[in-house]
């Protein structure tokens, strides 16, 4: 084989091999991009979601106060019950973008919010029915009850913080 020849072939070669090698690093650069992507849009859907939950649990917060009084302040609390079910409804849409960018565990875990709010906001009505009716025969049991719940939703929120956290790959 003249020398000509095998700086050609070996030139082809090498030519080839790099090109392979780029081709497979293009490949591995493409898919950490897109995970990188898709966690950062994850981040970002948990983080609204944890968002919306706060401002909403602030104002059933509010309105727990104010139904503490011995005479609530009737307008006020609806005022404050307006702006709950107002960011109730954020929490909702929260959740969807939630269940379309997280894995199904995610989902559960919103499911497991959502279960534990219901219940805590079905004794802040029957609390706010109460209090228009001027019937306070329930409401210390329902203050009791009400922190219950409050408390088992801490724990659902705290469950989904976790759940999110391992699903964007903070675990530590």
């Amino acid at each position: 084989m003249d020398a000509g020849l095998a700086a050609v072939l070996g030139a082809a070669v090498g030519s080839l091999a790099t090109l392979g090698a780029a081709i497979v690093n293009g490949r591995a650069q493409a898919r950490t991009q897109h995970d990188q992507w898709r966690r950062g849009h994850r981040r970002d859907a948990y983080a609204g979601y944890l968002g919306a939950l706060h401002d909403r649990d602030i104002a059933m917060d509010a309105i727990l106060d104010a139904l503490r009084a011995d005479e609530p302040d009737l307008p006020d609390v609806d005022e404050r019950t307006r702006r709950f079910v107002a960011l109730a409804r954020e929490v909702h849409r929260a959740a969807e973008v939630v269940a379309l960018e997280g894995p199904a565990s995610l989902t559960e875990a919103t499911d497991r919010i959502a279960r534990a709010s219901a219940e805590l906001s079905q004794v802040m009505r029957r609390m706010v029915g109460d209090a228009h009716a001027g019937d306070t025969a329930r409401k210390g049991e329902d203050t009791v009850l009400a922190a219950a719940r409050e408390r088992v939703l801490y724990r659902a929120v705290r469950d989904f913080r976790l759940a999110a956290r391992g699903a964007i790959g903070g675990t530590d």
